[in-house]
């Protein structure tokens, strides 16, 4: 596996945030959050439509579909390959071309459930998993698309979306340095530079171990490219992390309700839970600032409670500062306690009752 890149790829930072549609996703723009649909609507476009519908209100940017047929995806047969056999599957004992009839979202719905997004305010786009599809999608002139880790490799896929012109958001579940670095020149050789890249783990539900977190910093020094995180860990807690190491994006399955099932519904978030994925992200983000010592404006008022020096005996005219009338206490309106040893052993101008600050006004 090669380890070097090419002359194609620039190890620097994004230039700008990158535009889809009204949004700006990037350096100094706050996460996009993006409720991935996948086929947890069970076939159903009443449940379509509520899982956009309560997106918008968990507080998502966008809505993202999977544009595909069983036909598109695979071969109607059993043979062997053709049945998931791993145990620890979710999907285990599946055969893949029912599986995928079961999970994808029929062609007509695509409109409806668009126009329903953007009429609450979210970008609605989706994943194509073969040329008719990017065709498709075309015609319904989305903002962007994505390319699923399982698609990364597929060259003619990733040239074919990168044709369109418009942003592309590529998931890395799996990829070596290479296939990303392979990835990134087809889609640049084919014309886009708006490209996002997603840390992902491609295992049903992602253990937070298997994260790899640390390696989002990496890409984007790498690839030069804006990076996020597409999140199959069960909870909130690795996606608000990825945010301090600099994901701009977070995709995160959706479901109304876990209990009732859907094909991805055991590492998908219910709308409570979308909703605190939103909350917490943008917290997260707005937590960052900037490299900052000394204090911010609200902290100032704040300063009052610092410890500094006080009149803890009455002291006549005259008298030594002693620690037997001196302390260092709350608050801080009196001299600060670093000024301790130089004020032992003066003497006060004036009688000094208990509780009055200490400063050099009042000391010989």
């Amino acid at each position: 596996m090669s380890k070097t890149l090419t002359p194609m790829i620039k190890p620097t930072r994004p230039a700008k945030p990158i535009s889809i549609g009204h949004k700006l996703i990037g350096d100094g723009q706050a996460p996009f959050i993006i409720a991935e649909l996948s086929g947890n609507h069970n076939q159903s476009l009443e449940t379509a439509l509520a899982l956009v519908d309560e997106a918008a209100k968990a507080g998502a940017d966008a809505i993202k579909l999977q544009t595909y047929t069983a036909d598109t995806m695979t071969l109607n047969t059993k043979a062997k390959g053709f049945v998931i056999e791993d145990k620890n599957s979710l999907w285990c004992g599946e055969n893949l071309y029912a599986l995928y009839e079961k999970a994808s979202t029929p062609y007509d719905w695509h409109t409806v459930i668009f126009e329903r997004a953007k009429a609450l305010g979210m970008l609605a786009f989706s994943s194509p998993f073969d040329a008719s599809a990017v065709d498709f999608l075309e015609r319904l002139n989305v903002p962007c698309y994505k390319v699923a880790s399982f698609e990364l490799t597929d060259v003619p896929l990733v040239r074919k979306v990168a044709s369109t012109g418009k942003p592309m958001i590529m998931s890395t579940g799996m990829a070596s340095l290479s296939e990303i670095e392979l990835a990134v020149n087809t889609a640049r050789s084919a014309g886009c530079e708006d490209i996002i890249l997603l840390k992902c783990t491609s295992t049903y539900p992602a253990e937070a171990t298997d994260t790899n977190l640390l390696t989002i910093p990496a890409i984007e020094a790498t690839f030069g490219c804006a990076v996020g995180l597409s999140d199959h860990t069960k909870g909130i807690g690795v996606s608000v992390a990825s945010v301090a190491l600099g994901a701009c994006v977070i995709e995160k399955h959706f479901v109304l309700d876990r209990s009732a099932g859907g094909v991805d519904a055991d590492f998908s978030l219910e709308p409570q839970e979308f909703s605190l994925l939103s909350e917490e992200c943008k917290r997260a983000f707005d937590a960052l600032g900037q490299v900052h010592f000394g204090g911010t404006d609200n902290e100032q008022k704040s300063k009052q409670f610092r410890r500094s020096l006080y009149v803890s005996e009455s002291i006549t005219a005259g008298e030594m500062l002693t620690p037997n009338n001196v302390k260092v206490i709350r608050p801080g309106y009196g001299l600060a306690p670093k000024h301790y040893d130089s004020v032992m052993g003066k003497t006060a101008k004036s009688a000094l009752s208990v509780g009055t600050p200490i400063s050099w006004e009042l000391i010989d």
